[in-house]
């Protein structure tokens, strides 16, 4: 169903993984894409199956840690679709390692990827979701915005950071109608995980875990991001939708 026809929406993140699951999601639902990631090449690709959904799509390559690349993007996708409806901050990078190890290049460079890209990203381009009485904005959160797992002390604390700027940005945004909202993956066969995915012990120890005894599929997430979107959501903000197969439940 073409339940987002017309909308314009804005994923970064999106040249592969749970971004570019999303964006696929949004373009069969009918919506208008900007696709943002750093990847041109990947981009482009994306785009094109989303046209062949028969869809606009657009691919932006851009830092969304870089203020002035932010509103630089900000301005060209303005100018292409006018308004903007939706907004799916995607994009996270992680590195794992313990926490004497880390250098402060790489903790700055996960906070400004994970944290300050989405607020540079709403501070560009909320202005243009007011006053439509409709909008939707994403973040993707994590478990790791509930629960620690070892050796991620900067992706827990920027994941843990991203839900508290979720829940008081729907807040501010409630009396625009412009919901805001978490999704909490658990562990899905994406690019990011494939440090460890091919490492049978690792796999084992994390399907046990997990109640479900099997891996999320980005595909899943991408339906849960439509719905998200629709009309019929629309009470739905402050929070944190938790995908995860039962993991934090336990």
């Amino acid at each position: 169903m073409r339940t987002l026809e017309g909308r314009a929406a804005l994923v970064t993140g999106a040249s592969k993984g749970l971004g570019k699951a999303m964006a696929l999601a949004l373009a069969e639902a009918g919506a208008r894409l900007a696709l943002v990631a750093r990847s041109r090449d990947l981009l482009e690709q994306v785009a094109a199956e989303c046209r062949a959904q028969g869809v606009e799509a657009e691919a932006y390559p851009a830092d969304v840690s870089d203020e002035q690349a932010v509103a630089r993007l900000a301005a060209d996708v303005i100018a292409r679709f006018g308004r903007l409806h939706i907004l799916i901050n995607n994009a996270g990078i992680n590195v794992r390692k313990p926490v004497t190890d880390y250098s402060l290049e790489e903790w700055r460079s996960i906070l400004d990827t994970n944290l300050t890209g989405p607020f540079l990203l709403c501070r560009a381009l909320v202005p243009h979701m007011k006053g439509q009485g409709y909008g939707r904005i994403i973040n993707i959160c994590s478990t790791q915005s509930h629960v620690a797992l070892v050796n991620r002390t900067a992706y827990c604390a920027t994941k843990a950071g991203l839900l508290g700027f979720t829940r008081a940005l729907a807040v501010e945004l409630a009396p625009e109608g412009i919901s805001v909202v978490g999704i909490s993956p658990g562990v899905l066969l994406t690019e990011i995980n494939e440090v460890w995915m091919d490492d049978p012990q690792m796999r084992e120890w994390f399907l046990a875990k997990i109640p479900q005894g099997r891996f999320g599929r980005p595909e899943e997430i991408g339906k849960l991001a439509v719905f998200l979107c629709t009309e019929e959501a629309g009470v739905i903000t402050g929070t944190d939708v938790l995908a995860d197969g039962g993991f934090c439940a336990q």
